[in-house]
Formats: C-alpha cells, structure tokens, sequence
C-alpha cells in the first residue's frame, strides 16, 4: 500500500490552509511539510496496525498482519488451517484417578461461536467434550507422557491416539 498519495493530500490541504494566512503563512507551511512527512507515515502506519488488531479479534482464529516493505505497509491475512477430516474418536474420561475434574470459565469471541458449536455438531460430541479435545490436543504428546496411568491385573487406564 502506498501512502505517499495520504501524504501529499495532507500536504496539499496544509497549502490550501496556509494560503488564507498570506506569505508568512505560506512560507511557514513549506518548512513544515518536510517533518510532517515523517510523522503523517508514523501515524498513518499506527492506524493501519490498530485495523488489523481489530480485524484479528474478529477473524480469530485467522490474523491480519502489517508488514513494512521499503516503506509501505502491506496487508498478511492468515488464515486458520482446515482442521483434519478425521473420523471422530471417543471423548476424553470426565475425569481421571487423581481426582476429577476442574471447572474453568473460559470468555471466547461471540464470533467463534457458530464455529465452536458446528465443530462439536460435526464431531457429535458436547461443546465441552469438543473444547476439552482440542486443548488437550494442543498438548501433544508432551501431555500425554505427563497424564498419570495405572493399571490393576484387569484394566488400564490413560490416553490413546
């Protein structure tokens, strides 16, 4: 994105404002459109990077991003990856042999939730059994080396991938 036309603009708004002032004005205005070139880029860029934290809490999980190129900014969309089309495995136990579970109240994004819901929906689990599933995904195998296991002469219990 180029922001010289953004600043020319200023510039020439700044002459117009001037000219009604006479000569002195005028002058003064030219020796200050130098440094406002500097300051107009600083603020233009502040704002652009303002927009893209708001877009970014509402395309959660995806992101935006400004990236600086020479010196234009330019626009980087992430987007969430496409989650596996695995069939679905059972929900994890609602609790464990050391001792239950704990309850969390967790605040999401009113705009994840049609897709928290349809997740669940498609995986035929609860919203809570879905949520318990992908943080403990989140942990990977590291996780499941700390889960406890224990096991009798009849059962086992634990994790299985």
């Amino acid at each position: 994105m180029d922001l010289q036309p953004y600043v020319d603009r200023v510039r020439h708004e700044l002459g117009v404002a001037a000219a009604a002032g006479g000569a002195d004005a005028e002058a003064l205005a030219e020796r200050l459109t130098a440094p406002l070139d500097s300051a107009l880029r600083l603020a233009l860029l502040e704002a652009l990077s303002d927009a893209a934290d708001d877009l970014t809490r509402q395309l959660a999980p995806g992101s935006v991003e400004v990236r600086l190129r020479g010196r234009d900014p330019e626009f980087v969309v992430a987007t969430a990856p496409e989650p596996d089309r695995e069939p679905p495995v059972a929900a994890p136990p609602d609790s464990d042999e050391t001792g239950g579970t704990w309850r969390v109240t967790l605040r999401l994004p009113e705009s994840m939730r049609p897709a928290v819901e349809s997740a669940a929906r498609s995986a035929g689990v609860s919203v809570n059994a879905w949520l318990v599933r992908a943080v403990a995904g989140a942990f990977g195998d590291a996780a499941s080396a700390q889960r406890p296991r224990s096991h009798t002469d009849r059962s086992f219990t634990g994790w299985v991938r």
